[in-house]
């Protein structure tokens, strides 16, 4: 009779606590989307946003004939931003706006878990850290899938936690976690690692095992699913061979640029995570003493095995097993770089949240709290700022190129491109990601358009050649866009004008390239 009289009013309670956590959720989701949209215009596109960019541009026919041949693995990316640049057209502002959403998605999610799993509380400080966390501020602002690979894998721990907390199975929750690992994966597949983050979580989980073989119903037919695109990236394994030209996996990539972005926010971020870890140990090691006690006949100090799912064992899971994975097998697949740690992010920001937690659990004092969370913030503040000046996308000065260029260029002026470099650095991408800016000058090298290539990028012909085609017949004036780097500058096109007649007769120094007027 007593259970039938409080059903209704527990019932009210979780619905007032979710309705709570649902505010609390979108609300970080807002403010996070707010802190990596705003200033995300500044910084110039680089060479990966370049890739997105013409990507999508393509028609479907050309974008499929180039995923045959690269870049499988982002092809759904790219289908989706084709979609959004006929939508909302082709700026920074515009193409980097998914991403910031993305973030958001990201926010709400670890805020929503965060407070299932261990309170309102918990839930306001997760996602204060998940909006500021550097990796996915730079994710935010940023024209690829990491942001949203992060959120997705992050609503794929949310659903988890959803399930963990059931008593009972849960087939709807499993179908739309397939779904979900499905178009993730197909996003971007390294997202698939977190199954092993899910996979280890549920097994150190007792109340949690009963879920596995939901769990592993669902992953084996989302890989089954994924079977295409598994073989494509294996037969394009040799894209991401530049990898290994240099040192990826190093104490700076791992522990200060995969998650934090700069020593000071590494230093509170790691000190918190510690904290948040060495709790995690103590309970663990509490738990354990209890059953060997109870085992023994004692009397049960408190009720075992009923616990709500450990959302720092989680979060550890999420951090450690995938790029763990990736760091260990660098060594024989070059498949390692700082920005793939992106999917963990959501894991990062849990942790510190939980090192904040717990430290004002330990002094029963809220200022702890609100001096954890000001460490994070003064932290992250040079962090973020330093992310949205115009040359913080690896350095790149395209604007600059792009204005240079449209304010001195007469008319039918000729203009060569630095083609001596990688593929990403080359100068012709300020033409290709902003051809308005252009639109005075006439590109005499250009060989065949990325429309019409297999790859991402024009291809090109050198001076020689172009001038054996009768290229730069009737033009007088030149211009020579090179790639530049701090006391050096690439001479690919100059020496060759030279040779045909031209000579330089002005010269415009900017951050990472020189640009020449060649006149005859």
């Amino acid at each position: 009779m007593v259970d039938t009289a409080t059903a209704p009013v527990v019932s009210a309670v979780r619905m007032s606590e979710r309705r709570r956590l649902g505010v609390i959720a979108v609300a970080a989701g807002a403010v996070a989307m707010a802190v990596s949209l705003i200033g995300s215009w500044i910084p110039s596109l680089w060479g990966d946003e370049a890739a997105s960019l013409l990507s999508a541009q393509r028609s479907f026919g050309s974008l499929f004939m180039m995923l045959g041949h690269v870049d499988a693995v982002h092809g759904l990316y790219y289908v989706l931003l084709h979609f959004w640049v006929h939508l909302a057209g082709t700026s920074p502002f515009a193409i980097r706006l998914p991403s910031a959403v993305g973030v958001g998605i990201g926010a709400a999610a670890v805020a929503w878990m965060s407070g299932r799993m261990r309170g309102a509380r918990f839930a306001v400080i997760a996602g204060i850290v998940a909006a500021v966390l550097p990796r996915l501020t730079y994710a935010g602002e940023e024209a690829r899938s990491y942001a949203t690979d992060a959120a997705l894998c992050a609503v794929l721990c949310a659903i988890v936690v959803e399930i963990a907390l059931q008593g009972r199975r849960s087939p709807a929750l499993w179908t739309a976690f397939g779904i979900v690992l499905v178009f993730a994966t197909y996003l971007f597949l390294y997202n698939l690692l977190i199954v092993i983050a899910i996979g280890a979580f549920l097994v150190m989980t007792p109340t949690a095992r009963r879920h596995l073989r939901g769990f592993v119903t669902a992953t084996g037919l989302v890989v089954l699913a994924s079977a295409p695109l598994l073989v494509f990236a294996y037969l394009e394994r040799a894209q991401v061979s530049y990898l290994a030209d240099e040192a990826q996996v190093t104490s700076s990539s791992v522990f200060v640029q995969m998650w934090f972005g700069a020593v000071p926010f590494a230093i509170v971020g790691w000190l918190l995570i510690l904290v948040a870890v060495g709790d995690l140990v103590l309970r663990t090691e509490r738990n354990r003493r209890e059953a060997r006690a109870l085992a023994a006949g004692a009397a049960p100090v408190r009720s075992l095995g009923t616990e709500k799912p450990d959302v720092v064992l989680l979060g550890l899971c999420w951090l450690v097993l995938p790029m763990g994975i990736l760091i260990a097998t660098s060594v024989v697949v070059h498949g390692f770089t700082a920005r793939y740690g992106t999917i963990a992010a959501p894991a990062a920001a849990i942790l510190i949240a939980a090192g904040i937690d717990r430290l004002v659990s330990l002094t029963g004092r809220r200022w702890v709290g609100i001096i954890g969370i000001a460490a994070v913030l003064v932290a992250a503040a040079p962090v973020w700022a330093s992310q949205r000046g115009p040359y913080s996308m690896n350095e790149s000065d395209w604007s600059e190129i792009a204005a240079t260029v449209q304010a001195n260029a007469h008319q039918g002026d000729g203009i060569v491109f630095d083609e001596g470099v990688r593929p990403s650095r080359r100068t012709r991408l300020a033409m290709s990601t902003d051809p308005a800016a252009f639109s005075t000058v006439k590109d005499v090298t250009l060989r065949v358009p990325y429309a019409q290539n297999h790859t991402w990028y024009d291809s090109a012909y050198t001076v020689e050649q172009a001038a054996a085609l009768g290229r730069f017949h009737g033009i007088d004036r030149v211009w020579v866009v090179e790639y530049s780097m701090p006391g050096h500058v690439y001479l690919w096109g100059t020496q060759s004008l030279e040779q045909l007649g031209y000579h330089e007769t002005a010269k415009y120094s900017l951050h990472r390239s020189v640009i020449y007027l060649f006149t005859r």
